[in-house]
């Protein structure tokens, strides 16, 4: 997971879940809030200690999570 360097998981902080560089915003809100038609740039000024390429990374991290395989196994 090199890929995702500013995508940090700490059980002290938001318990846990996918944060942006160790601060208590998750992926999970910040594509949250580009899937509610907000932009990067508005995000940044809601979120001023954020940078863009925190919001390019949940992106491209919440696309890489649903990128998954799904194998079908025989019955035994």
């Amino acid at each position: 997971m090199t890929q995702f360097d500013r995508i940090t998981f700490d059980p002290l902080v938001m318990g846990g879940r996918a944060c942006i560089r160790g601060l208590r915003v998750t992926v999970a809100l910040v594509v949250n809030l580009v899937a509610n038609n907000m932009t990067a740039a508005e995000i940044i000024r809601e979120y001023p200690y954020l940078e863009e390429e925190d919001v390019r990374q949940a992106l491209r991290y919440a696309a890489w999570l649903a990128d998954e395989t799904i194998q079908i196994l025989e019955p035994a």
